[in-house]
């Protein structure tokens, strides 16, 4: 055996498989995040639904009958009528969406820094390659999450649809993912991807570069130095522009993941993304693009 072999050998495994450790390390953080940011997203869930104008066409009355309320009352309605447990209906697609979305992201960001891009001369990374290395990191690492996305989504809603008198659409995680597959293929389990690898790019795009934008200019204008008050304030700032970003297109992509559909696995309300966004915003005006904003933002 050689020599580089050998002391290759010695190394810890993180350093010798240090992508497949970073993967791994993303998917542990992401799980024990998405347990106690989930009741947010499900709020954020149920507020994107409400009021939907588009399910007139179909008949539904659930838009005229149900009140709108905002995250507090939706929260603590989701207590009073299903249960306290449910505000975690639908963990289970979510955590494995976060280790498949937060894993891809990062190892994908790391092959596009070091491979791709590289370093400029003076060992520095430029803003401008983090903002586009992010934004393909995220498409790739949304798209791929896209089939747990599509699960959490309608699991968050079935209590909604039992208390409006429904049937259930799913048993459980894994029969709603055999349910998907065996009504609209393979095809089906990307439904609305289109708004989802959207989203992550703006997402991406705007808590990237509004974060170290506010760091530095914390760090350079006022009195505070580079520690966890600045990485605070920084991050409160991006979650804010990502959430402004990100929201419309979030919320098309939970409309059209959570639409009823024919034995073919088509959508019965939308025909397209951008139909789904006219639709909302000539029904129920602009603003109904930002529903489940605060809980978004809150989580972020």
């Amino acid at each position: 055996m050689s020599v580089p072999e050998e002391e290759e050998r010695l190394l810890p495994l993180t350093q010798r498989w240090s992508r497949a450790s970073k993967f791994l390390l993303s998917g542990c953080a992401a799980t024990v995040a998405e347990l106690a940011t989930f009741p947010l997203d499900l709020t954020k869930t149920r507020l994107q639904m409400q009021g939907e104008a588009a399910l007139a066409r179909l008949g539904d009355g659930a838009r005229e009958s149900a009140p709108y309320r905002g995250m507090v009352r939706t929260a603590l309605g989701i207590i009073q009528e299903e249960g306290f447990l449910k505000l975690w209906q639908g963990v289970t697609p979510a955590i494995y969406r976060h280790v498949v979305y937060s894993g891809g992201r990062m190892v994908t960001y790391e092959h596009l820094r070091e491979v791709v891009f590289g370093k400029s001369e003076d060992e520095h990374y430029p803003l401008w390659k983090s903002v586009i290395g992010g934004m393909m990191a995220g498409v790739i690492g949304q798209f791929l999450a896209n089939p747990t996305d599509l699960v959490k989504v309608q699991m968050q809603m079935e209590g909604k649809r039992k208390l409006e008198g429904k049937p259930l659409r799913f048993r459980g995680v894994h029969h709603a993912f055999a349910k998907i597959l065996a009504e609209g293929g393979i095809r089906g389990l990307w439904a609305g991807w289109v708004p989802n690898i959207q989203r992550a790019a703006l997402v991406n795009m705007g808590d990237l570069t509004t974060y170290d934008t506010v760091k530095h200019y914390l760090v350079l204008n006022t009195p505070l130095e580079d520690n966890i008050m600045t990485h605070g304030l920084s991050s409160l700032c991006s979650g804010l522009v990502a959430s402004i970003l990100g929201t419309p297109a979030d919320v098309i992509k939970s409309r059209i993941m959570n639409q009823p559909r024919d034995k073919q696995g088509r959508g019965l309300l939308y025909k397209s993304s951008t139909d789904c966004l006219i639709q909302a915003v000539q029904g129920e005006g602009f603003m109904s693009l930002y529903k489940g904003f605060l809980p978004s933002w809150l989580r972020m």
